[in-house]
């Protein structure tokens, strides 16, 4: 009787060949689209576009430099204050359109407090735009 086994000796050999067929499949359709793809990157629209005058951009707000040393001292813009003319001030600027930006250099070793009180009076006085400043570590 015939058998259906094609190998010699009875044993079943293992199928050591890759099917290539799904792979050129898949090339293929990569090959298509980038041939529909690559014309639409290529083309461009030649436009003149007309010439016009820009009006002049509105200035930025001011900037005001708030230092708190170690000791509690406050320094306006490098000008000594205290905190009620702190406050005076903070309100003045405030009531400026636009708003100016509130820049805070505190040192390392000042107690919180002061810190606190500062952006609690900026706060109170209406002052949105407050930034910490610091340098970059090593």
């Amino acid at each position: 009787m015939a058998s259906a086994n094609f190998c010699s000796g009875g044993r079943r050999a293992s199928l050591a060949e890759i099917n290539m067929v799904p792979l050129i499949d898949v090339m293929l359709v990569l090959l298509v689209i980038f041939i529909v793809t690559a014309p639409l990157l290529s083309h461009s629209v030649r436009l003149e576009l007309p010439q016009a005058s820009a009006q002049p951009t509105p200035a930025l707000p001011g900037r005001i430099e708030f230092a708190i040393q170690a000791g509690g001292d406050l320094f306006w813009n490098g000008e000594p204050v205290d905190r009620d003319a702190a406050r005076r001030r903070f309100a003045e600027a405030s009531r400026r359109t636009p708003q100016p930006e509130l820049h805070i250099f505190a040192d390392q070793r000042v107690e919180y407090l002061f810190v606190a009180r500062t952006l609690a009076d900026a706060s109170q006085a209406g002052l949105s735009r407050i930034g910490f400043i610091s340098t970059p570590g090593e």
